[in-house]
């Protein structure tokens, strides 16, 4: 497997509309694409001790340092100097220097009343490689090993992927002081692994937890500003069969859930498997939507009366995700239901079925063929 992947991302793209702030979890690529796309930028690294010391004693030198040429800079890591924030938008105002400001945590800025820029700079997110950055894409392997780049093409990447928990456990969370307890908090992670993909049930959680659930909420948080994991709400809009209100909660990537998991290897037919592949579904459509700058949202539908279906967008498109390789008209109940109500669009399978074909109104995709159809515009076409 090739060590060099091409990214959907576009920095080029980014610094040439207005300044940016990019964010995206340790080692997905964000200091080498900087590398790779944009070459003769000049490139602050906050990582480099004597970079952060020179202008941690005095943010006012990055002015300084700056000529006339330096029209885009970059300032990597952002969140280790929040402080630096009150000198780019000095720069932004004064001398119309271009900014790409990025970081593998919002919590330390969001959090550190820091100057987010008063609106003059947008976000972007780099997430975990997807499908169509990974040649000759082997759908076990990536189950497997998850979308880290580093750690895709390796043999021994199990190794690696415990190591990356707990260097984001040290790093991350111990050396931010972000929690009083670390060993609770990582009993915690533990748990919101085994839970990966399934309703949070906040009292439960924290039982096991041995914290309260304010404490829970917190943790949660933290996972989500620290871009370790997401929430996927539960989508409420329905009438004629009341939904619940419980969300789920996804880890960023497949590889790093595994591991925390401790599942061990994923195989074809599995009950693992099923979960595995609804997780990847939700990782392509979530880089997908983040990519293309699509607003909708990625939900889920659960009535209490026990009709669901996987994943809801926006209010284009409800979608089950089966591990099979043949959809019947069994597999169709919760999208049939949730049809009734009028509220979304259309109505797909995504499954490991050999053929494209529809039933009932209702299109069964090949994962494949419903992965290039997506990215290629066409699941979700401009409207």
């Amino acid at each position: 497997m090739t060590h060099t992947f091409k990214r959907v991302l576009s920095l080029p793209s980014l610094v040439g509309a207005t300044n940016h702030f990019l964010f995206g979890p340790r080692s997905t690529g964000k200091t080498y694409l900087i590398r790779k796309q944009l070459p003769d930028v000049k490139v602050y690294d906050l990582l480099d001790s004597d970079v952060f010391s020179r202008l941690a004693r005095r943010p006012k030198m990055l002015g300084e340092e700056l000529s006339t040429t330096d029209k885009v800079v970059v300032i990597d890591e952002i969140q280790k100097l929040p402080t630096l924030l009150d000198e780019v938008h000095r720069l932004i105002e004064t001398k119309g220097t271009r900014f790409l400001l990025t970081g593998s945590s919002a919590r330390k800025l969001r959090r550190g009343g820091s100057n987010l820029l008063g609106g003059r700079a947008r976000q972007a997110r780099l997430y975990p490689l997807c499908f169509p950055e990974i040649p000759q894409f082997d759908l076990i392997t990536y189950l497997n090993r998850g979308g880290i780049p580093r750690i895709l093409p390796l043999k021994d990447y199990e190794d690696e992927l415990r190591g990356y928990a707990d260097l984001y456990l040290r790093e991350e969370i111990t050396a931010e002081a972000l929690v009083r307890n670390i060993s609770q908090f990582a009993r915690f992670l533990d748990i919101m692994a085994l839970q990966n993909g399934e309703e949070l049930n906040y009292e439960g959680i924290a039982s096991d937890c041995g914290v309260p659930a304010r404490t829970l909420q917190n943790y949660v948080q933290i996972l989500e500003e620290t871009l370790i994991g997401f929430p996927v709400h539960s989508f409420r809009a329905t009438k004629k069969r009341k939904a619940i209100t419980r969300s789920k909660f996804f880890l960023f990537d497949m590889g790093v859930a595994n591991v925390m998991a401790q599942r061990g290897e994923i195989k074809p037919h599995s009950e693992l498997f099923g979960k595995c592949f609804e997780h990847f579904m939700f990782l392509e459509l979530r880089s997908y939507l983040g990519y293309r700058r699509r607003p909708q949202a990625l939900q889920y539908w659960r009535s209490t009366t026990g009709f669901e279906v996987d994943c809801v967008v926006g209010d284009r498109l409800a979608i089950e995700f089966k591990s099979g390789d043949m959809v019947s008209e069994r597999h169709l109940r919760g999208l049939k239901a949730l049809r009734e109500e009028g509220l979304v669009k259309n109505f797909a399978v995504v499954s490991l079925d050999p053929q494209k074909r529809v039933v009932d109104g209702i299109t069964v995709y090949p994962w494949r063929e419903f992965l290039i159809a997506l990215w290629a515009d066409k699941i979700f076409p401009h409207e």
